[in-house]
């Protein structure tokens, strides 16, 4: 019997922190369902806020429940703030590097809805690929490859570990503790900026479980995006080029965003999306992002890894503008935990990083807050873990297993009806008609003959789709139009 004192789900920002925290003494397991750098951290290019200092503090939680147009748990943020007064210096002591200017300080840049310039970032405008590679450095821990959860057993409400299947073969690993940090949902949105894995089946099997999702209706979509692509990832554009200068322009070179709101490119994140969206459907007009206004030395060196990528599309930057369009990016919501991590009424079972609901978001997520939460509450979660006291158990035998019917014929085509139906009806601007048309057909697809992913996916689906149709008001990035 496969047995460790600590399982870890999700090899991003979130669960490595958790790792990196955990003393060697602990038998951990690290698990990733595809190659560890296949996750929305290393896709991450704006960078990580950090409160500059105590007196930032209230200046970073305002901004940040502004954003969420103040659904959040305001002593979340706070945590959060406070918290990186901690935990950024301690990942620059233990040798991240942040870019620097010449004399050695660090560069904070500005994102949208940021008051002050507090966002650090690396590698210009690769910071989640240096963060991924820095904590991968730092995992002292075991971390297993290709391993894909489809179960979590959960009896008597207690958490005993996970069936999954590693190298295509079912395998039961238990464990004292499991720390969910799968990521999000982005894999069920036809247009969306995240890594293929990440495709929301941890949250359909707490759907299963009868574990609450909280705030599934706050779906977060990303203003500039590249979308002309084959593949379902898109190719984001960090809102640090709009933070330092870039201007969002139709194809006469028109700025309509200030029509929608007098800050123009530098609005939220979902005002931006909204009206790029609203003025695409209007004007049926190509809307692109400019950054003419560069030098180009100077964009090149902060702006690397998108000079590189577009350049193989045919693009020089930062002469040629590059049409854009909104795209699913982040999932505010998630499984319900309080400020530990903790899942209520299950014992021995955490949820970290953008897996979790922690309150943080609200809302609508401001700009790079999400690796701080990630690096944030891992750190908690482990500190509450590492304090609570064990109790051996001996672990029921789980008998039933999904191992073998991961996968059924038509679950493809399903899978892309899906994701058309989730952009269509339950993306950027909704109605009450389109959202129930999606409720019904995802109650349709449940009952059809499919495989056990497919299913979880659904039972998400399902449950943005009725959080969705709960919440009767507009709020942050959950935007109704009432039916024509």
């Amino acid at each position: 019997m496969q047995k460790y004192d600590v399982i870890i789900i999700g090899a991003g920002i979130a669960g490595l922190y958790a790792a990196a925290s955990l003393p060697a003494s602990k038998k951990v397991l690290v698990l990733c369902k595809d190659i560890p750098w296949e996750c929305n951290t290393f896709y991450a290019q704006g960078g990580m806020t950090t409160a500059l200092d105590e007196t930032d503090v209230p200046l970073h939680v305002s901004d940040t429940l502004k954003a969420g147009a103040f659904h959040n748990d305001k002593e979340a943020v706070e945590i959060l703030s406070r918290t990186s007064l901690e935990t950024t210096p301690e990942l620059i002591k233990r040798g991240m590097a942040f870019d620097r200017d010449s004399e050695g300080r660090l560069l904070y840049t500005k994102e949208a809805a940021h008051s002050v310039a507090r966002i650090l970032h690396a590698g210009g405008d690769a910071t989640g690929r240096y963060m991924h590679l820095f904590m991968m450095a730092q995992n002292k821990h075991q971390l297993q490859k290709n391993t894909l959860v489809y179960d979590l057993l959960i009896e008597n409400a207690r958490c005993y570990g996970v069936k999954a299947t590693v190298n295509y073969e079912p395998t039961t690993i238990y464990a004292d503790d499991v720390i969910i940090a799968s990521g999000g949902v982005g894999s069920l949105y036809a247009y969306n900026t995240n890594s293929r894995t990440v495709s929301a089946d941890i949250h359909g099997i707490c759907v299963e479980k009868g574990i609450a999702l909280a705030d599934m209706e706050f779906m977060q979509f990303h203003p500039t995006v590249f979308v002309k692509t084959p593949f379902a990832r898109k190719l984001l554009l960090t809102e640090a080029l709009r933070g330092e200068g870039a201007h969002v322009v139709d194809e006469e070179g028109h700025r309509f965003l200030f029509e929608y709101d007098e800050r123009g490119e530098l609005a939220s994140r979902d005002i931006v999306a909204r009206g790029i969206f609203d003025y695409k459907r209007k004007t049926g007009k190509e809307v692109y992002l400019d950054f003419s206004m560069f030098e180009e030395k100077q964009f090149h060196e902060r702006f690397p890894n998108i000079t590189r990528t577009f350049a193989a599309l045919g693009y020089h930057f930062p002469q040629d503008r590059v049409p854009i369009s909104p795209a699913f990016h982040y999932a505010n919501g998630g499984i319900e935990c309080d400020h530990n991590g903790c899942i209520p009424g299950i014992e021995g079972l955490y949820v970290i990083g953008e897996a979790a609901r922690t309150g943080v978001h609200g809302a609508n997520r401001l700009a790079s807050n999400s690796l701080l939460e990630g690096v944030v509450f891992a750190k908690r979660a482990v500190t509450h873990l590492l304090g609570k006291t064990h109790t051996a158990v001996s672990a029921p035998r789980f008998e039933k297993d999904y191992g073998n019917i991961l996968h059924k014929e038509n679950d493809k085509s399903y899978k892309h009806r899906l994701r058309e139906i989730m952009w269509e009806d339950l993306g950027i601007i909704r109605t009450p008609k389109g959202m129930l048309e999606a409720k019904h057909l995802i109650y349709d697809m449940r009952n059809k003959e499919i495989g056990r992913l497919l299913q979880l996916r659904l039972n998400t689906a399902s449950a943005i789709a009725e959080a969705a149709l709960t919440r009767k008001e507009s709020l942050g990035s959950h935007y109704v139009e009432n039916d024509n």
